[in-house]
């Protein structure tokens, strides 16, 4: 139930991304690092797949390279957040706004390398902008991500007997 039940709100937040958003708020970028510091390596794993799947379906340039950005990001977070002795509360939202400030960087260096006339052009204030408001929007997608989670692994199924 807690796979499915992500799924469709990974799929709810790739169509928010690409209709509403217009690539300027990454939303999936906040699911996979929720994923990352709460589900498990395969479900995570799988759903973060699944989702950069259709995200590059939906308006991918380069097929595939969402699926392995997001993949990539969910192995990175989930090795550094694995027991850890801090309390996830207190590092969630730094490290979603940390690391995508660092995985806009890289993009921005390895996409200067691969043009023609290599130079490393970085645009700072359009990355520390979308890094700012990355880590502002994971604070209510964060939150509502916990509860869903919290709801989901507290419900319990009543079996009843049939005389």
């Amino acid at each position: 139930m807690q796979f499915f039940s992500f799924l469709t709100i990974a799929v709810f937040m790739v169509v928010l991304q690409t209709t509403i958003f217009l690539g300027r708020l990454d939303l999936v970028y906040i699911l996979t690092a929720f994923l990352a510091y709460r589900a498990k390596w395969v479900t995570g794993g799988l759903l973060i797949a699944l989702t950069g799947w259709t995200l590059d379906v939906v308006a991918g340039i380069f097929m595939g390279a969402c699926t392995i950005e997001y993949l990539l990001v969910f192995a990175f977070l989930k090795l550094l957040t694995e027991n850890s002795p801090v309390k996830r509360s207190v590092y969630q939202i730094p490290l979603t706004g940390i690391s995508y400030l660092l995985v806009q960087v890289i993009k921005s260096v390895s996409y200067s390398f691969s043009i023609e006339e290599p130079e490393v052009v970085l645009a700072w204030r359009s990355i520390f902008e979308e890094s700012i408001l990355i880590t502002v929007v994971a604070i209510p997608c964060l939150w509502f991500f916990n509860h869903i989670y919290e709801r989901i692994n507290s419900y319990t199924f009543k079996t009843r007997k049939f005389v």
